[in-house]
């Protein structure tokens, strides 16, 4: 490393010192705190994008952010050239150089680091990162220090692209590193073309129909409102309303959002009993999850919730419905056939009667550990990978080399029968592929997807949520002395330890029509988390309390004082 670039280091990281007493770690969500004690650790994370950046030799984000959680929070992440998240592998060093407590001992830490992973740290190779932030009043300041310290690499070059959605920067980087225009205006302007293709597309017969094209969506006071609010003077077969803009003195996620409205099951703020029947959605904080309600008294405040899993089982069935259509034998004879690998990917606190009803469907249904990345990891195995979480975090990934072939077939298509219903297919999911935010999930470009897709099939809220009745489930915290004493296997649905535990889950699990119940340990405190559903809410509260018990009876204070 050159004298010049060690003395940069050396200056810059004095000139933030890192917390006192606080360890942070490096997770799904990357780093997130109380804003007032982020500003090293932000600047810190600034030089480790530069240096992801000189590694991977490729544009890579950094955004501002602590999506659903309270104003005063903030948190910092960086986005790879993929457009997906930091590579796991890179999470250790992040922790370190977080909690590196003097200049001399976070130098020594990224001497070694740049000596390990052959980064060119010469001055000579450049490196460009993407800036974002939320809405948040401390993401201004966390930016600036951000800036700090990607200039604090030679060569590195800082792009503030101000106030975005945190899809809109994984979809910027995305498009950047292959060669794609990388703006805002050129994300509203694809996902709305694409939307505008599926409605031209919509069946004849359903368009007569004239079904209510209304949307009144919960902008959390937050950056998704704000950007709603631009994207729906694009488009002419959709009327959306946004609530909660954060323009009219909201508080961020106070009492509005996607995790609240699915967590409490509540209007959020500005809706009310007056809205009963409307179609209304909630975006959260940063925009990345979507979920859907209805109000169906005006006596309580109660909604009718229309989660992540019933999102992703309006994609699959559309998607399954134009694969078929397109694998159709026509009258021609078109050799080029590809039977395209459909997958469905799920987390063990998807909603048993979703799993159910996929697999129901004839969907391939395949589970993954908890974590937006496990999914992605999993999804991106299939030709056409869906995935979601019940939040309203998910997506749908296409391959290259499947997307290629249906280019491919749509032009012979249009040659050998244009406006075929099998052509009509293939540029539905040639649009659904442009619509859809395939670096990460976007409650923007899932909004319109599930807009369009209610369109063509003329269903209202209700008929949407009545493809399954939801399993009643209950979560519960169990604290223990240590959470590693318990080990998973089966996308986390079997504790192979300690010995027995299973066996007295499965045990009580089987005393309670469609009872289901299994055990992980969080990945931030010493709890152990216990979820359980079964056919009435009265079993499930029963069975994840019995199933608590046997926690605590191998695990708790109680088993390690005899």
């Amino acid at each position: 490393m050159k004298d010049e670039q060690r003395l940069l280091l050396l200056h810059s990281s004095s000139l933030f010192s890192p917390p006192q007493g606080v360890k942070l770690s490096y997770g799904t969500a990357g780093f997130r705190a109380d804003a007032s004690i982020l500003k090293s650790t932000v600047h810190r994370v600034g030089i480790l994008a530069a240096l992801r950046s000189l590694k991977t030799q490729s544009v890579v984000g950094l955004m501002i952010t602590a999506s659903h959680n309270k104003v005063t929070d903030n948190g910092v992440k960086i986005v790879d050239p993929s457009g997906g998240m930091l590579t796991q592998e890179w999470e250790p060093f992040a922790d370190q150089l977080a909690s590196a407590q003097t200049p001399e001992a976070f130098l020594s830490l990224i001497t070694e680091f740049v000596e390990k992973e052959k980064i060119p740290l010469d001055g000579v190779q450049s490196a460009e990162i993407l800036l974002g932030r939320d809405t948040r009043p401390s993401g201004e300041s966390l930016l600036e220090a951000a800036k700090q310290g990607i200039s604090s690499i030679l060569g590195a070059i800082a792009l503030d692209l101000g106030i975005l959605t945190t899809p809109q920067l994984h979809w910027m980087v995305r498009a950047r590193n292959k060669g794609m225009k990388a703006t805002e205006p050129a994300y509203f302007e694809q996902i709305s073309s694409s939307f505008r293709c599926l409605v031209d597309l919509i069946p004849n017969e359903t368009k007569s129909s004239k079904m209510d094209n209304t949307v009144v969506v919960d902008g959390a006071d937050g950056v998704g409102g704000e950007k709603l609010e631009v994207l729906k003077s694009m488009l002419t077969s959709l009327v959306i309303g946004v609530r909660n803009t954060g323009k009219g003195g909201g508080l961020l996620n106070d009492g509005v959002g996607a995790d609240y409205v699915q967590k409490e099951k509540v209007v959020p703020r500005g809706f009310c009993s007056n809205d009963v029947g409307l179609r209304c959605a909630s975006l959260d904080g940063d925009a990345d999850r979507l979920v859907y309600f209805s109000v169906p008294t005006n006596s309580s405040r109660k909604i009718d919730l229309v989660d992540g899993d019933k999102i992703l089982s309006l994609f699959a069935l559309f998607i399954k419905e134009q694969l078929s259509i397109l694998t159709k034998e026509g009258t021609e004879k078109l050799d080029n056939s590809y039977h395209a690998r459909l997958g469905v990917i799920q987390t063990a606190y998807a909603n048993g009667a979703s799993t159910d009803y996929l697999k129901q469907s004839g969907l391939e249904v395949i589970f993954a550990p908890t974590g937006v990345k496990h999914l992605h990891e999993k999804a991106a195995q299939f030709d056409i990978g869906i995935y979601f979480e019940a939040n309203g975090h998910g997506t749908i990934l296409f391959s290259e080399s499947w997307l290629s072939w249906l280019e491919a077939r749509n032009n012979e298509l249009g040659l050998a029968s244009e406006g075929s219903e099998q052509q009509k297919a293939a540029l539905r999911l040639l649009s659904v592929s442009k619509l859809i935010n395939q670096a990460v999930g976007d409650a923007l470009s899932c909004l319109l997807l599930v807009e369009v897709i209610l369109q063509h099939k003329g269903w209202s809220i209700h008929k949407w949520n009545e493809l399954y009745q939801d399993l009643p489930s209950r979560q519960l915290k169990v604290k223990v002395v240590d959470r590693t004493a318990v080990a998973t296997t089966n996308a986390e649905t079997v504790a192979i330890s300690p010995p027995g535990i299973q066996e007295a889950i499965d045990a009580e699990s089987a005393k309670y029509p469609k009872g289901r119940c299994f055990i992980r340990p969080s990945g931030t405190e010493d709890v152990i988390r216990v979820y359980a559903e079964a056919s009435t809410q009265e079993a499930a509260d029963s069975l994840a309390g019995s199933v608590a018990k046997i926690v605590d009876r191998f695990l708790g204070f109680s088993s390690s004082q005899q």
